[in-house]
């Protein structure tokens, strides 16, 4: 009969090696030990070109290491050897100095390919200008398919994330989920919404500091400048909720501006810019009425 010990190792080993294949999960997790091949064709061709370089590695590591293992056992002084007096070898220098530039030119023309992707967002279907701020991130629909939008939000810190980091709070950051995910520190009240299958080009800017907007799932992150505007973009494949942060240190808050990209299909995500698009129209009535003068009573 096996002990719970050995069943619990066991377990530990599973989940160990589920993570370090990197393929289980889009968005990252406790412990992972692998880059997630995430939810974009680029995300994944990155995957695929780390993948690539680790198993590059792996190899000269067998051959190098094991090089040196085979000479310290099998040439030790303890049996004998006598080490070798010549000076050079022409051949082996030669196959050191050609491998390497192969192995150098087999990695780079997948990687310098992917790159050039990655800066083309030419023939997008669809624009959003992200600001960051301290510490938040503001969403402005461009346009869609050649349509202007006026849908934008602020996007912050869920409340029950905002309220359990304050000091004091007595509330066990574990118990905060979203679902089934831990979501503490990684949710927020108004996420990014997306449609799944369309390509999507980000306008990125600050208003104060420097931000960092990071979606690993997405496969890039792109710095957030006051004064500059930089662009990026993505076409997510599959409906899903991906997470993020502001990955450059921007101030006090920074671990808590969090970013959450949720993904629906594409007639979705029509309906909710569409009802979005209703209550801002709706919203700019009111403050027009408000905001107009009475006329003045007849005498």
């Amino acid at each position: 009969m096996i002990s719970s010990g050995v069943l619990r190792a066991c377990r530990a080993f599973a989940v160990l090696a589920l993570l370090a294949s990197g393929t289980a999960f889009a968005n990252p997790q406790p412990w992972q030990l692998n880059m997630a091949p995430g939810a974009t064709s680029i995300s994944q061709r990155i995957h695929g070109v780390h993948m690539l370089a680790f198993w590059v590695c792996v190899a000269i590591g067998v051959v190098v290491f094991g090089a040196m293992i085979v000479a310290m056992v099998r040439f030790r002084k303890s049996k004998g050897a006598v080490a070798a007096k010549w000076s050079h070898n022409t051949t082996m220098e030669v196959i050191w100095t050609v491998v390497p530039i192969i192995i150098l030119v087999v990695m780079a023309w997948p990687a310098t390919k992917l790159l050039v992707d990655m800066a083309e967002a030419k023939g997008s279907d669809m624009t959003i200008k992200i600001t960051g701020y301290q510490w938040k991130w503001r969403y402005e629909y461009v346009d869609y398919f050649n349509k202007p939008s006026s849908v934008n939000f602020i996007s912050s810190l869920d409340a029950e994330s905002n309220k359990a980091r304050q000091l004091g709070s007595g509330i066990d950051p574990r118990s905060i989920k979203d679902g089934d995910y831990p979501s503490y520190l990684l949710n927020v009240d108004k996420p990014l919404v997306l449609p799944v299958g369309v390509k999507v080009r980000f306008v990125i800017t600050a208003d104060d500091v420097i931000h960092a907007w990071w979606v690993p799932s997405l496969g890039w992150k792109q710095d957030a400048i006051p004064g500059i505007i930089n662009d990026n973009w993505t076409q997510i494949d599959q409906p899903g909720v991906y997470r993020g942060q502001c990955a450059e240190l921007c101030g006090k808050d920074h671990g808590f501006m969090p970013i959450v990209v949720k993904a629906v299909p594409k007639a979705e995500f029509e309906k909710w810019l569409a009802e979005q698009e209703a209550a801002k129209a709706a919203e700019q009535a009111g403050a027009t009425a408000q905001a107009t003068p009475a006329p003045a009573a007849q005498g």
